[in-house]
């Protein structure tokens, strides 16, 4: 059994590897600080999902009592996953939770998401995404924990013209401030391992979606859209892609990662960039055919102009992945978005259906 701690675990990718850590009989520590960039009960069903508790009716309380009563319920009943109040920037609070937990490996992924709401609000995102990994390096450092994976994105590539990505090429020139960030936090990253020893991983994320899926991505927001016959804000021609990586794929790995990293001599250090990607390419009007086949509805669309920091293709070289961990994917798209319809569904009956007008 391995401690693992999780910094935004609450979110949608860190609840689900906390959920199969646990089932796996590891022990989880959550940390999140359940900012309001999607609203909060959802987190808090996550981390009930994750734990295999009953679920609570946060919408009936204020949101810090919502939480605290969560803590609480946790802390005591016998379960494998604690949670933790705290924004990763405060690097004391955050120090004595890694001291006191003395986790194996930390898996850093709380972040402000979101490449159009960083061109409006840079500064939070340089404050959050940099700032906050310095404090998660700095307080990782100062307890002696020398493990950690940490998201980056697809995002890092830009515009780049050459596909498949591959992580040796060259991303200096990121095209959204959210894409700096994350590059940054990946050059920050190498200075903590060049200097203090610290194992680090760097998983670049290729479009995530699955069940649990935050409420502000493309895949959910066009399905919630067509099933209340509202119009769908449309950028482009359709003729944009991107490499969709259904959640499971992900979780497993980011524990693949998990074992790579903890099997690291302890006289040894390691530095990689890994990208987490399907391997596939999808298109936006494919993405938007597939959702319409699976719930019997057309889309009303608003054609827009293409945003600015929009990324005209990603997709994934996923060579190294494979060889350094034996990443493997197994969800196509297709099959991936069946799943993803029959979750959403699921959650919102009766109020929405296949048959909604």
């Amino acid at each position: 059994m391995k401690t693992i701690l999780i910094t935004g675990g609450a979110g949608f990718i860190g609840s689900h590897i906390a959920e199969k850590l646990r089932l796996s009989g590891d022990r989880i520590i959550l940390v999140d600080n359940f900012n309001d960039f999607y609203p909060y009960p959802q987190k808090i069903r996550n981390v009930e999902i994750a734990a295999g508790i009953a679920p609570s009716d946060p919408i009936a309380f204020e949101k810090s009592f919502a939480i605290t009563d969560l803590i609480k319920r946790l802390a005591t009943e016998e379960n494998a996953v604690k949670l933790y109040d705290c924004d990763i920037r405060e690097t004391a609070k955050l120090k004595l939770i890694i001291q006191k937990e003395q986790p194996a490996c930390i898996i850093h992924l709380a972040a402000l998401a979101g490449v159009r709401p960083s061109i409006q609000d840079p500064q939070s995102y340089i404050d959050v995404n940099i700032n906050g990994t310095q404090s998660v390096l700095d307080a990782a450092k100062d307890c002696g924990i020398r493990n950690i994976i940490a998201a980056s994105s697809s995002s890092v590539y830009g515009n780049t013209k050459t596909l498949p990505f591959n992580e040796d090429m060259d991303v200096s020139m990121p095209i959204s401030p959210y894409a700096a960030t994350k590059k940054c936090n990946e050059v920050l990253g190498h200075a903590y391992h060049h200097l203090f020893q610290m194992n680090l991983l760097f998983l670049r994320f290729f479009t995530v979606y699955g069940p649990r899926q935050r409420p502000d991505l493309a895949i959910r927001l066009f399905t919630e859209r067509i099933l209340s016959g509202k119009e769908i804000p449309f950028y482009g021609d359709g003729s944009t892609y991107r490499d969709y990586t259904f959640i499971s794929d992900i979780v497993t790995g980011i524990l693949q990662s998990i074992e790579y990293i903890t099997q690291i001599p302890s006289t040894e250090s390691v530095y990689e960039i890994i990208n987490l990607g399907a391997g596939r390419k999808t298109t936006l009007s494919d993405m938007l055919h597939y959702i319409e086949n699976n719930i019997s509805k057309k889309a009303n669309l608003l054609p827009l102009p293409k945003q600015d920091g929009d990324m005209e293709a990603t997709w994934a070289d996923i060579t190294k992945a494979k060889k350094l961990i034996g990443y493997q994917p197994e969800i196509h798209f297709k099959e991936g978005i069946t799943y993803f319809i029959e979750w959403f569904l699921a959650q919102n009956r009766p109020t929405m259906g296949k048959n909604d007008n």
